[in-house]
């Protein structure tokens, strides 16, 4: 594990990147670990980071998925590596994409909340960032959710060249607005005024990234594409997709319709509407994929897909059994809010369909980032490389313990309750979780019973003391959390 986080790693951490930014160059000469066959003066490789939205880790074929579509995802499992503990930051967006860009677990990073516009500080340090000053381009393409129009956590405040998409999440609670963002400017979508719906703007951030991919095949690119599917607005259009599923499943009337009033398009199909949007998104993976493939690019770019939390805790997920064998879902820290699917790609240096069930983190991913990129994590970050995991090359280092929290905000000047928020910590095969702020422990054996069902805590007494002092050095209390003045629904209706 890591060292603890000190009072001040956000200007230490911006002090080290700056003063590394000039020896970029002699650390990618150094490079060894996972260049392509050829030798160290290949160019680094490409880095695609696909993630889903709310996606269960029972929504995809090769997680057990029977009645969702995923044939182009589970292609990635099937000529890559397929991970079966690995955990996102977070059981909601926000603070999962904190952990993810900073490579600081739910004890450090900057958002602990998730009221939607919550911005990542100035001085800290994102991956994007941190590729870009080692001569990668930087796309971000989806939901960003770490800092409105007017902040500093914009993207392009944060290390990507290029930004479009949504910047404050609950924006991206619409799949039809009359805008989202190109980098700092509005982008008006065709036939979205009032209540038309004219353009899905999936379709157009899946496009925009393949436009990146493309226009920047020519030297080493970073490309993060969040998708927004299958999150709520539970909307998709009437095309061939929805077609496939159209009547064929088990439908009912929602008792409690999951989307703002008047929003749901069918809201007597809801299984249909939610499988043709996973299916959508399917499709658009496959299309990332070819065009590598059209581009020579498939051997040098490695291809990571996963979700940002559980599945939506819609009471008709169930009929997908959207988190598997796992309990609980989005907003829990069982299993099935915080464990989600990862799946890894690199033809020739990852072995086609293999699997790990190594232990790792959204907050692991700056850390491999770098490593890919022939370079170091800054010190102070938690997270561990799994390149060697990945290329079945070196001994893999193993986390002493994975943390999560997620205190409650109190609005108002935006601090949080003087409380023990909810937390669970693994270490090994012992989980602890902390269900309700202030509540007790809980612990779960994950070997022997991985669906959560019997808590030992009583049991354990050793073993809970172990846990307690982990919890203990986890984490510093969280700096405020304010949404900024701006907010886009105040402005723009």
């Amino acid at each position: 594990m890591a060292a603890p986080l000190s009072a001040s790693i956000g200007a230490s951490r911006r002090e080290f990147f700056t003063a590394t930014a000039a020896g970029a160059a002699a650390l990618l000469a150094c490079r060894d670990a996972a260049v392509p066959p050829g030798g160290s003066t290949a160019r680094p490789p490409n880095i695609v980071f696909i993630m889903a939205d709310d996606l269960g880790y029972g929504e995809l074929g090769c997680y057990g998925q029977s009645k969702i579509r995923t044939p182009h995802i589970d292609r990635i499992a099937a000529e890559g590596m397929r991970f079966s503990n690995a955990y996102s930051g977070c059981s909601v967006c926000a603070p999962a994409r904190s952990v993810l860009m900073t490579g600081m677990h739910m004890g450090h990073t900057s958002v602990r909340s998730n009221p939607g516009g919550v911005p990542i500080l100035a001085e800290d340090v994102t991956v994007a960032e941190l590729l870009e000053e080692r001569g990668y381009a930087t796309g971000c393409f989806g939901k960003w959710g770490l800092g409105d129009i007017g902040t500093e956590g914009v993207p392009w405040k944060q290390g990507f060249d290029e930004f479009v998409g949504y910047l404050h999440q609950a924006h991206a609670h619409y799949f039809y607005p009359r805008y989202i963002y190109d980098n700092d400017q509005e982008l008006p979508l065709d036939g979205n005024e009032g209540s038309g719906r004219g353009t899905y703007s999936h379709d157009v951030i899946a496009d925009r990234a393949l436009e990146f991919i493309a226009r920047n095949k020519d030297q080493p690119f970073f490309c993060y594409v969040p998708f927004t599917i299958p999150h709520s607005e539970y909307v998709v259009p009437d095309d061939e997709i929805y077609a496939q599923y159209a009547g064929t499943f088990e439908e009912m009337e929602l008792s409690e319709n999951p989307n703002r009033p008047g929003r749901l398009i069918r809201p007597s199909e809801p299984h249909a509407t939610l499988a043709a949007m996973i299916t959508r998104m399917d499709r658009d993976v496959g299309r990332i994929l070819q065009l590598i493939a059209e581009l020579g690019l498939d051997e040098n770019t490695i291809v990571f897909f996963t979700s940002d939390n559980g599945a939506a805790a819609a009471t008709w997920t169930d009929y997908f059994r959207s988190s598997g064998d796992l309990r609980g879902a989005k907003r829990d820290f069982y299993e099935g809010g915080i464990r989600v699917p990862m799946l890894v790609r690199w033809p020739e240096r990852i072995t086609a369909g293999s699997s790990s069930d190594h232990i790792w983190g959204f907050h692991d991913f700056l850390a491999t980032a770098l490593e890919l990129a022939g370079a170091e994590a800054p010190a102070g970050t938690d997270g561990i490389s799994v390149v060697p995991t990945l290329l079945a090359r070196g001994e893999q280092a193993e986390h002493e313990y994975m943390y999560w929290e997620l205190p409650r905000y109190e609005g108002g000047p935006g601090t949080f309750r003087n409380e023990t928020p909810s937390q669970a910590l693994r270490m090994g095969k012992w989980k602890a979780v902390r269900p309700a702020p202030d509540g007790e422990l809980e612990l779960y054996d994950l070997d022997a019973d991985p669906s959560e069902t019997q808590d030992l805590a009583a049991d354990q007494p050793a073993i809970m003391a172990t846990i307690q002092a982990l919890l203990d050095q986890a984490r510093q209390p969280p700096r405020p959390q304010k949404e900024p003045d701006h907010i886009w629904w105040v402005s723009k209706g």
